[in-house]
């Protein structure tokens, strides 16, 4: 019962917000990581990929059979469902917006003061993730990330917290659109945007180009949180 008290003034405690300045390294320091360690940064956007497809499966009334990460950074979720309707373009339309969603509402919830809670409520997230994962390196992915961040929520000091969760934040912002590129220039049939047109009609082009605005505007409005000297 200590334990669980003690997690819970963690995880509800108010950190303060870096000072601007900080807050503008941690923006070009995630922007870096972005640009100069791609690989990895792109298995955590996977990861959020992933958790997309599977939430949008759940929530449209489809079966989750399975989640699975590759070591090539590449992911497959599993449904059981019509192949065709809305629930199944929902659910394939919602994997590159997620990480977007994600790090707009850790900077949302960083910002507010909660750091602590954003990276506790991940934990829990990649929790029920793991429940779902069907193969080691998945597996061993999910419970890595999970592990960093509850230990960082545990040990790491308030600042230390603040500044994680806003960087964080900002490296998924960056990070969002930066696949939807990459699938811009991809004619696989098996690609979302492939399956999308495919059951739709719609050309795989614009759903490029819809993932596209949804990660930019992201990107900015999530900047415009992050950065009180944006607002007015």
């Amino acid at each position: 019962m200590d334990l669980i008290s003690d997690l819970w003034q963690r995880a509800t405690a108010v950190q303060p917000a870096p000072e601007p300045r900080v807050m503008i390294a941690l923006a070009v320091a995630a922007l870096a990581l972005v640009l100069l360690v791609w690989p990895l940064v792109r298995l955590f956007v996977t990861v959020c990929h992933e958790a997309g497809h599977a939430v949008a499966a759940l929530l449209a009334g489809r079966r989750l059979t399975g989640i699975r990460l590759h070591s090539d950074t590449s992911g497959l979720t599993l449904t059981r469902g019509r192949p065709t309707g809305p629930g199944m373009v929902f659910t394939l339309f919602s994997g590159y917006p997620s990480a977007a969603v994600v790090g707009l509402a850790v900077a949302w919830m960083a910002g507010a003061g909660y750091a602590a809670g954003a990276l506790w409520l991940l934990v829990v997230l990649l929790a029920l993730m793991l429940l779902n994962i069907r193969n080691f390196y998945g597996a061993l992915v999910v419970l890595g990330v999970g592990a960093m961040l509850a230990i960082a929520g545990l040990y790491a000091p308030p600042v230390a917290l603040s500044w994680l969760a806003h960087g964080l934040a900002w490296t998924l912002l960056f990070a969002a659109p930066r696949p939807v590129l990459e699938v811009a220039g991809n004619r696989d049939p098996g690609t979302d945007a492939a399956q999308l047109a495919r059951i739709t009609w719609i050309p795989r082009l614009l759903w490029v180009t819809l993932w596209l605005l949804l990660t930019v505007g992201a990107l900015v409005f999530g900047g415009w949180l992050l950065l009180p000297g944006l607002r007015p």
